[in-house]
């Protein structure tokens, strides 16, 4: 790396190789894995050599992949501009056929721009201005790359969903853009394969497989898929469910395969001590997702960040319902976001859907969050809804999370700490009465803290000092477990009395000044009682039972 660059004119000058310093990729440049730990930082360029085989150019294409770079990057390979990139949850593959050369040593720069909250872009909880609920920016390329060969003509892209009724339907995507022959197969877990489909590439197909295990949080069955298209072939898996919404016992609720499924589970902020954005380990970011599991919840609210790929997969394979929250615009001012910025997060929230409609565990989109960079002086957030919906039909729609709340969507959704106010004839200002055409639901609750030992605070005196920020912070951890009871017991008793048909506790993990997590920030201490959350939890989902019986 080497940075700060001059600014945007730097572009104009491509740095010789090898730069000043050596960073680890992936990461974010301000984190500890990054093995610089730079602040500050708008303008950086990236630099790396590479050699292909011989045989990568025979009569076929080299494609350089990057699965997220914050917030914009221009590549160059061998001095040549081969693309540009603006978004920093988005991944992109470029061409680069042309400009590499076999058996040589080929040169590639990377023009890195990251405006964080100085700009009004899609950046979640960022900043550059530290505070008690904003943290630490990641900037650079923070997701892996990765080179590989593909035939002059292949799949560029797999839409995919299967429902309950076993119909598969989706559109396979060729380079040409056109009508190539294609054979879709589909296999079970035990290797047999269940159904093979022919048809042709860039038009929708079709097909049935018959009497498929369907996909839940109690059985995550999945399903291989391979697509083959001249010479190329690709793998994928999907999983058999449907997801809608009807009335129950007079209640709206969300259904899964036909019936009702109460949804709980942590705010998940997927912010790690050492790697900021960049989880350290595969390991360490399936434990956080293990501990959810293990305690008895089926749901992780993804908060205002898109996690690398993996992580959905895992939510596939564990069987965990997934509200993926679109990253938020807002500058620090919090100023209302100009034409332009409104028209960027659109696309860029078009984008999300797309590149992550396939995984079997996303439940429920979610647009905006508590009005941050919302427009209110008209309401986007219905005609966003509708875009959503034809994008992916297959889900739910949380158009509002916490406040500013006018109507649309799938949800009526409440935030309020730390108790619960879910589906009931009760609310507080700034959240909305709740409206039983949609979904009651607890986007947000609890938030109770307790301050762990110094060896597991984040050791930075700027976020220790806005601990006593956290909604209800408890000088012990005995006031902290009876306290985490009685506020579970309280959703207990509004889901058995009321309309609440799910609610997101807060929070996986401490992060940062915050120490409300169930894990503390370096994932060392379990912080709740977990035999009473165990039990607590049941009583939840025996609750809910009851209600809809």
């Amino acid at each position: 790396m080497d940075g700060p660059a001059k600014g945007p004119d730097a572009i104009n000058a491509l740095p010789q190789l090898p730069l000043a310093k050596e960073v680890r990729i992936p990461s974010c440049i301000e984190s500890g894995i990054s093995g610089i730990m730079t602040m500050g930082v708008t303008h950086m360029w990236f630099g790396t050599t590479f050699t292909i085989p011989p045989h990568w150019k025979d009569g076929r294409r080299v494609l350089l992949n990057f699965e997220a770079v914050d917030y914009e990057a221009t590549v160059y390979v061998n001095g040549a501009n081969v693309g540009f990139n603006r978004g920093g949850f988005s991944h992109f593959t470029l061409d680069i056929t042309k400009h590499v050369v076999p058996n040589k040593i080929n040169q590639l720069h990377v023009f890195v721009f990251d405006p964080t909250d100085d700009q009004s872009i899609p950046q979640g909880k960022q900043t550059k201005r530290l505070s008690h609920i904003f943290y630490t920016p990641c900037t650079g390329i923070w997701q892996t790359v990765w080179l590989e060969t593909v035939p002059k003509n292949y799949v560029t892209g797999l839409d995919l969903s299967a429902d309950m009724n076993g119909i598969v339907t989706g559109i396979v995507y060729s380079h040409n853009n056109s009508s190539t022959p294609i054979e879709i197969s589909v296999t079970n877990s035990k290797g047999d394969i269940v159904a093979i489909h022919r048809h042709v590439s860039d038009q929708l197909f079709k097909f049935t497989v018959a009497s498929p295990q369907l996909w839940s949080p109690e059985s995550p069955t999945l399903y291989n898929i391979a697509v083959t298209m001249g010479s190329d072939r690709v793998e994928s898996y999907t999983g058999f469910r449907t997801i809608s919404t009807g009335v129950v016992n007079g209640v709206k609720r969300p259904l899964l395969n036909g019936k009702f499924v109460f949804l709980f589970g942590p705010l998940d902020q997927g912010y790690w001590p050492d790697g900021i954005y960049t989880p350290p380990t595969y390991e360490a970011m399936i434990y956080d997702l293990q501990v959810i599991k293990r305690l008895g919840m089926n749901l992780v609210r993804k908060h205002i960040k898109v996690e690398p790929a993996l992580f959905y997969h895992a939510c596939d394979v564990l069987g965990l319902l997934v509200m993926q929250d679109m990253p938020s615009m807002r500058v620090y001012t919090n100023a209302r976001p100009t034409n332009s910025e409104q028209a960027e997060f659109e696309r860029q929230l078009e984008v999300m859907v797309n590149q992550h409609k396939n995984y079997p565990s996303i439940f429920t989109w979610v647009i905006y969050n508590e009005g941050w960079g919302q427009i209110t002086d008209y309401h986007p957030e219905f005609h966003l809804t509708d875009r959503i919906r034809q994008l992916d039909p297959t889900r739910l729609i949380n158009s509002v999370t916490g406040w500013h709340d006018h109507g649309a969507g799938d949800y009526h959704d409440n935030h309020h700490y730390a108790e619960p106010q879910c589906g009931t004839p009760f609310h507080s200002l700034p959240s909305t009465p709740y409206d039983p055409k949609r979904i009651g639901f607890q986007g947000e609750f609890g938030g109770i803290g307790h301050r762990p030992a110094d060896a597991n605070l984040w050791p930075i005196p700027d976020a220790v000092n806005t601990i006593n920020q956290t909604y209800e912070l408890h000088g012990t951890i005995e006031s902290y477990h009876y306290r985490a009871h009685v506020l579970l017991e309280l959703l207990r008793q509004q889901v058995e009395q009321y309309a609440c048909s799910g609610a997101v506790y807060t929070q996986t993990t401490d992060v940062e000044g915050e120490v409300n997590g169930l894990l503390t920030y370096d994932r060392r201490v379990l912080r709740i009682n977990e035999t009473q959350w165990k039990e607590d939890i049941k009583a939840l989902y025996a609750a809910a039972k009851k209600r809809a019986s």
